[in-house]
């Protein structure tokens, strides 16, 4: 009979440190999931920063996103959950962002040509003043050229960086 009653408290011993390290088993991988959903939500932060300072971190910050949300879509998931939006990026953070660029686009599209209405206008009252001077002319020529080559190359930019970020608004959509 004590044989009995030591061999059932040996067994209920086991099965108490059993369902200990199982428990403890459980609130490691819970500590783990959570430590990864903070190690993703802090990885993303810079994205968030450099996205609000220029819309073009959207093109290299995005596709590192998507990636991370196809290594580890269920992590993803409960951020997003929590979140109400796609992190780290929602529809309407994409889209705000082209808004955004475009804006931007407008702004020193008007700003370029004030600059150079006012420089213009200077070389054609020193062209007036010298009577027609090769040199002064030469000059106001030089001003409309350099106007238009750096419009160009800014509109080329501007093209370049709105068709990415619509890309990638159509992507996610």
């Amino acid at each position: 009979m004590l044989l009995i009653i030591s061999a059932l408290i040996i067994a209920a011993a086991i099965a108490w440190a059993g369902v200990q390290i199982s428990a403890e088993i459980k609130a490691a991988r819970g500590d783990a999931a959570r430590s990864r959903l903070l190690q993703l939500m802090t990885s993303f932060a810079p994205a968030l920063a450099a996205v609000a300072a220029d819309p073009r971190a959207l093109l290299v910050w995005q596709p590192l996103a998507a990636s991370a949300r196809k290594l580890f879509p269920a992590d993803f998931a409960a951020i997003d959950a929590v979140a109400g939006a796609t992190f780290p990026f929602s529809n309407e953070q994409l889209q705000a962002a082209h808004d955004r660029w475009t804006a931007e686009w407008l702004a020193w599209e008007r700003t370029h040509d004030a600059e150079f209405k006012l420089k213009a206008s200077a070389a054609e009252v020193e062209l007036s003043i010298s009577g027609g001077a090769p040199l002064m002319r030469a000059r106001l020529e030089a001003v409309e050229r350099e106007k238009l080559e750096l419009y160009q190359r800014r509109y080329e930019e501007y093209v370049r960086t709105a068709k990415a970020l619509q890309t990638l608004i159509q992507r996610i959509n």
